[in-house]
Protein backbone atom coordinates (compact mmCIF):
# COMPACT_ATOMS: atom_id res chain seq x y z
CA UNK A 1 0.00 0.00 0.00
CA UNK A 2 1.26 3.42 -0.89
CA UNK A 3 0.97 6.90 0.55
CA UNK A 4 -0.99 8.94 -1.99
CA UNK A 5 -0.94 12.73 -2.30
CA UNK A 6 -4.45 13.88 -3.15
CA UNK A 7 -5.20 16.90 -5.32
CA UNK A 8 -6.38 18.82 -2.23
CA UNK A 9 -2.96 18.42 -0.57
CA UNK A 10 -4.06 15.82 1.95
CA UNK A 11 -2.46 12.38 2.11
CA UNK A 12 -4.17 9.02 1.92
CA UNK A 13 -2.10 6.68 4.10
CA UNK A 14 -2.35 2.94 4.81
CA UNK A 15 -3.91 2.09 8.15
CA UNK A 16 -4.25 -1.31 9.83
CA UNK A 17 -6.39 -2.33 12.78
CA UNK A 18 -7.06 -5.55 14.61
CA UNK A 19 -10.57 -6.86 14.08
CA UNK A 20 -12.75 -8.36 16.79
CA UNK A 21 -11.96 -11.86 15.55
CA UNK A 22 -8.18 -11.22 15.73
CA UNK A 23 -7.68 -10.54 12.03
CA UNK A 24 -6.10 -7.49 10.50
CA UNK A 25 -8.15 -4.98 8.53
CA UNK A 26 -6.29 -2.75 6.12
CA UNK A 27 -7.64 0.49 4.72
CA UNK A 28 -6.60 4.06 3.96
CA UNK A 29 -7.16 7.13 6.10
CA UNK A 30 -6.70 10.76 5.08
CA UNK A 31 -4.42 13.06 7.01
CA UNK A 32 -3.75 16.75 6.62
CA UNK A 33 -0.78 19.05 7.21
CA UNK A 34 -1.71 19.32 10.90
CA UNK A 35 -0.95 15.60 11.45
CA UNK A 36 2.44 14.98 13.13
CA UNK A 37 3.38 12.38 10.49
CA UNK A 38 2.37 14.48 7.48
CA UNK A 39 5.81 15.88 6.62
CA UNK A 40 7.57 12.52 6.91
CA UNK A 41 4.91 10.70 4.91
CA UNK A 42 4.64 13.38 2.23
CA UNK A 43 8.27 12.72 1.27
CA UNK A 44 7.34 9.25 0.03
CA UNK A 45 3.88 10.06 -1.34
CA UNK A 46 2.90 9.39 -4.93
CA UNK A 47 0.40 11.48 -6.80
CA UNK A 48 -2.75 9.73 -7.96
CA UNK A 49 -1.38 9.86 -11.53
CA UNK A 50 1.93 8.27 -10.45
CA UNK A 51 0.03 5.51 -8.63
CA UNK A 52 -2.09 4.84 -11.75
CA UNK A 53 1.11 4.62 -13.85
CA UNK A 54 2.63 2.20 -11.34
CA UNK A 55 -0.46 -0.02 -11.41
CA UNK A 56 -0.52 0.01 -15.23
CA UNK A 57 3.16 -1.00 -15.31
CA UNK A 58 2.45 -3.90 -12.90
CA UNK A 59 -0.41 -5.11 -15.08
CA UNK A 60 1.77 -4.98 -18.19
CA UNK A 61 4.56 -6.84 -16.40
CA UNK A 62 2.07 -9.39 -15.04
CA UNK A 63 0.71 -10.01 -18.54
CA UNK A 64 4.20 -10.62 -19.93
CA UNK A 65 4.95 -13.01 -17.07
CA UNK A 66 1.64 -14.84 -17.59
CA UNK A 67 2.41 -15.35 -21.29
CA UNK A 68 5.92 -16.56 -20.46
CA UNK A 69 4.55 -19.02 -17.89
CA UNK A 70 1.93 -20.38 -20.31
CA UNK A 71 4.60 -20.91 -22.96
CA UNK A 72 6.76 -22.77 -20.44
CA UNK A 73 3.78 -24.83 -19.24
CA UNK A 74 2.85 -25.78 -22.78
CA UNK A 75 6.44 -26.81 -23.53
CA UNK A 76 6.45 -29.07 -20.43
CA UNK A 77 3.40 -31.00 -21.61
CA UNK A 78 4.94 -31.81 -25.01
Amino acid sequence: MYVVRLDNGRLRVPHSELTEDGGIAQAYVEIGPDDPDYERLSEQALSEAELAETKARWQADDEALRVQFEEWRDAQSD
